[in-house]
């Protein structure tokens, strides 16, 4: 059987974010145990806010589609959000909102419908950002995916990382991730359509 192919975002493009760094260290994770990882820097692409005029009078802007593709060859989705106001991101939210926009030659929802998701945060304060990501579940939910009832919010972000390589100090928070990150790839390979 082929390598699961895994997405991995962050909701957030702040340079420094904890949780583009949490991102980095579950896309190297996913690859250790022999996914193909599309590590994609959202702040890197060029997409505006969603609007169904410019849609329809320009179509998906170029970045939309190239996203789309790799969203839809994907297997599974890591999905590192910050938490904005107890809710998800604007930037997290205006590219789901993009790519659940139907091509022509594609199926409804073909980047999430039926694939698996996992969810995680970070963020200074002591809820490590898990209110942001009751939003972002339910969101994926009511599009078809299939998200990992386990998750992880790191909390205390400034002190949870260490410095000397991409790992999370707290040995009992980076075994949970290494072991989610286990169950997305057999959830993903089980879920595909081959």
């Amino acid at each position: 059987m082929s390598k699961v192919n895994i997405v991995a975002i962050s909701g957030s493009s702040r340079k420094g974010s904890y949780n583009s760094l949490l991102k980095d260290i579950a896309a190297k994770i996913a690859e250790e145990q022999g996914a193909n990882v599309s590590n994609i820097r959202l702040e890197d692409l060029d997409i505006p806010l969603y609007n169904q005029d410019l849609e329809a009078s320009e179509g998906a802007p170029d970045d939309v589609l190239r996203l789309k593709r790799v969203f839809n060859a994907a297997d599974g989705l890591i999905i590192v959000s910050p938490e904005y106001n107890s809710s998800i991101s604007p930037l997290l939210k205006n590219t789901i909102d993009w790519i659940s926009r139907k091509q022509p030659d594609e199926t409804p929802m073909a980047g999430f419908r039926g694939k698996a998701a996992l969810l995680l945060s970070a963020s200074p304060g002591a809820l490590g950002g898990m209110r942001g990501l009751v939003h972002v579940r339910d969101i994926l939910g009511n599009i078809g995916m299939h998200v990992l009832p386990d998750q992880l919010a790191v909390g205390s972000a400034h002190d949870a990382f260490s410095e000397d390589e991409p790992k999370l100090l707290d040995d009992g928070k980076q075994k949970k991730l290494n072991d989610m990150l286990g169950e997305l790839l057999r959830v993903s390979a089980g879920l595909r359509q081959d």
